[in-house]
């Protein structure tokens, strides 16, 4: 079955002296079928303690969605936002579903659909064939899902190979870590280089100086194995995540099972997910749960950063267990166990297409290749459903690329989580590493580009014919520029994604009839309230 679902939770201090537990524990959350409609629409929450509205799923933070993989999608989004201070339209993308034959409902906003205008709706229908594993939904219009839409989606396999290696694995296993922040996205958008106010483990969490909010409890009952999937759904940081006392075996990375890697301690990006497999062979006790962000300071006092492991009959106590992680995940340490091996030719620059994309970021704004990605009026689906086939005819200039049918595609790119829509890929040099592996690498759909004067290498097979966005995960710097886009055999797309719903159609007629207002956003007034925060300002600019 398939369920998405975002969790969230941060615990107290670690050495502290055993005390009467704040931690609430994981209860699975209504689920949703794979025909259903998800409500968007805003409510006031404090999942750290601190109290501002969000944008939320069904008024939840998250909700969670249920199928099989033989099942197909049919949800409605319904538009129902009315805050004026964050945006009121809306565009929801299903991450690390490939979409093949239905691009269109990728989600991907000015690049496969317009957004969706309050009031009004859209049906996403589609199928999963031949996928299995945790995958994520979450906003893709402007950085709307740094204010809260955004859940784990995780497909069930019956048939899994490695069902052998786990007793449970259900929505209590699924841990999402996130940031969260006390100020609206649109706002922070115009502020160079923003910081979240806490990170949050299934939902929950503390923010430094704020109160002892609730904290979430992941239950085990000793003697069980544990399939725990982890997604990280954050907007910015990377999560240095372990489990006190407690290996962790990697079996799943982004969707695509990996032969077994016992580790105790891993770093995981935003928009990464991996399975790991905990057995709970440790006296029964409470232990901590640590995600620590890669942000300045960051630590696990007060319970920041930190959630509880609750052995069944262990009181309700804080844990007071320590850190002894020895074993960190590279990533060069997985490998695909289902069908090895990268597509083509072995050996660097021996693909059909070979890119190196070069990224610059002067004042904050990102350029791929010397172009900063701007949202065009007319998504890059329409375009090419409108007759557009090459580069020079698509919008926007200098962020598109033509590839051709059923090639095999090398790219070589530095810094930042990378995300591709519509692919895995894979990885055939991974940051930081010096050694290429086209035999067996990881298959993944996010991968690290390291940091400058490194580069991973990154290989997939042009058979998904339409345009798919490759862009930076953090948020805030997609925002500023960092994507482009992959355009697939264009001259293919209109029969591969035939036939396009009508409803479709309607959305750009809908959102282009927008007032400012009817937008939200905050208008001029979330430049003034940032200007108020910071000097460290992007130029001023209109709403998406």
């Amino acid at each position: 079955m398939i369920i998405p679902i975002l969790i969230a939770s941060l615990i107290s201090s670690i050495n502290a002296v055993s005390i009467v537990s704040r931690s609430q524990s994981y209860s699975q959350p209504a689920v949703l079928g794979p025909q259903t409609t998800i409500t968007i629409g805003n409510k006031v929450i404090a999942p750290d303690g601190f109290e501002r509205a969000a944008t939320v799923v069904n008024g939840m933070f998250p909700g969670t969605i249920d199928c099989s993989p033989e099942d197909n999608f049919a949800i409605e989004v319904v538009n129902e936002l009315k805050d004026e201070s964050m945006f009121k339209s809306t565009s929801v993308h299903w991450h690390g579903i490939f979409q093949n034959g239905t691009n269109y409902a990728d989600g991907t906003s000015f690049v496969t659909q317009c957004p969706i205008a309050q009031n009004h709706s859209f049906l996403h229908s589609f199928s999963a064939p031949n996928q299995a594993g945790t995958y994520w939904y979450h906003s893709h219009y402007s950085v709307q899902y740094c204010d809260g839409l955004r859940g784990a989606l995780v497909i069930y396999d019956p048939d899994d190979p490695l069902g052998y290696m786990y007793d449970v694995d259900d929505a209590s296993t699924v841990i999402t870590l996130s940031d969260w922040y006390h100020v609206v996205a649109p706002v922070l958008r115009h502020i160079i280089g923003t910081t979240a106010n806490s990170s949050l483990i299934n939902g929950l969490g503390r923010y430094v100086g704020g109160p002892a909010s609730d904290l979430a409890v992941i239950s085990v009952a000793q003697g069980k194995r544990y399939r725990m999937r982890l997604v990280a759904m954050s907007c910015d940081p990377n999560f240095q995540f372990s489990i006190d006392g407690h290996n962790l075996t990697v079996i799943e990375a982004d969707g695509q099972l990996t032969e077994p890697v016992v580790v105790d301690e891993l770093t995981i990006l935003a928009g990464q997910r991996y399975s790991v497999v905990l057995v709970a062979d440790q006296p029964v006790d409470n232990y901590w749960i640590r995600s620590l962000p890669n942000l300045g300071g960051a630590s696990f006092v007060g319970g920041t950063n930190s959630a509880i492991l609750r052995y069944q009959g262990a009181p309700q106590v804080d844990p007071t267990t320590v850190s002894t992680t020895q074993v960190q995940l590279a990533e060069t340490d997985l490998h695909a166990l289902i069908n090895p091996g990268a597509p083509g030719i072995p050996g660097y620059g021996n693909a059909d297409i070979n890119l190196n994309l070069q990224i610059t970021s002067p004042n904050g704004t990102f350029y791929v290749n010397g172009t900063a990605f701007k949202p065009p009026t007319v998504p890059v689906l329409l375009q090419i459903l409108s007759g557009a086939q090459d580069a020079s005819q698509l919008l926007p200039n200098g962020s598109v690329i033509v590839l051709g049918a059923n090639k095999v595609v090398e790219l070589t790119l530095s810094i930042h989580p990378i995300h591709l829509h519509g692919h895995t890929f894979d990885v055939v040099q991974s940051a930081g590493n010096s050694t290429f592996n086209y035999v067996n690498p990881v298959r993944r759909d996010v991968v690290s580009a390291g940091v400058p004067n490194q580069q991973m290498v990154i290989r997939w097979t042009t058979d998904n014919s339409g345009p798919w966005f490759l862009h930076c995960h953090i948020d805030w710097h997609l925002d500023a520029g960092f994507a482009v886009v992959m355009a697939e055999s264009p001259s293919d797309t209109a029969a591969h994604v035939n036939p396009v719903p009508q409803d479709w159609d309607q959305l750009c007629p809908i959102f282009h009839s927008l007032s400012p207002l009817q937008l939200g956003g905050g208008g001029r007034f979330s430049y003034e309230e940032a200007a108020n925060m910071s000097t460290k300002l992007f130029p001023p600019s209109p709403l998406p």
